[in-house]
């Protein structure tokens, strides 16, 4: 079964559809490259899932170990590159509970940089992953 479907609206745009949801995602040009930049780019999509499967895997450790990671925040910050147009780093800054001892650090920030989407990258594409607790 498929995951999405999506159809192109003309003008650098498309709308993808989660089909077990039905949730759609806009996703438009950005400025630099013909479009509008009124909406994500497929390229801040994958910047955006980057971060999101970090979180999210944060927190299924977390609930694991009873931690609450409420309010916590990522902030994610795309690098192209020109020749070929290609995604060549992506900077994920977290912001953390202060009150997680040590050990939890460690064991959420391994979480995070074993996420399926960092894992499914180009090795090519740099991940710099920086975590500030009680920020």
């Amino acid at each position: 079964m498929s995951t999405a479907t999506a159809r192109y609206s003309g003008q650098l745009r498309t709308e993808a559809t989660h089909i077990a949801s039905g949730n759609s995602i806009v996703t438009d040009a950005p400025v630099d490259n013909h479009g509008r930049g009124e909406a994500f780019s497929p390229t801040d999509l994958v910047s955006a899932a980057l971060g999101s499967c970090m979180m999210t895997i944060m927190g299924i450790v977390a609930e694991r170990s009873q931690l609450d990671l409420t309010g916590t925040t990522f902030n994610v910050t795309k690098h192209m590159l020109a020749e070929p147009r290609r995604i060549g780093q992506i900077d994920v800054h977290f912001n953390l509970p202060a009150a997680l001892s040590p050990k939890h650090r460690a064991m959420l920030e391994n979480a995070a940089r074993t996420c399926p989407v960092a894992l499914s990258l180009n090795p090519e594409i740099r991940q710099e992953v920086q975590f500030t607790y009680g920020e």
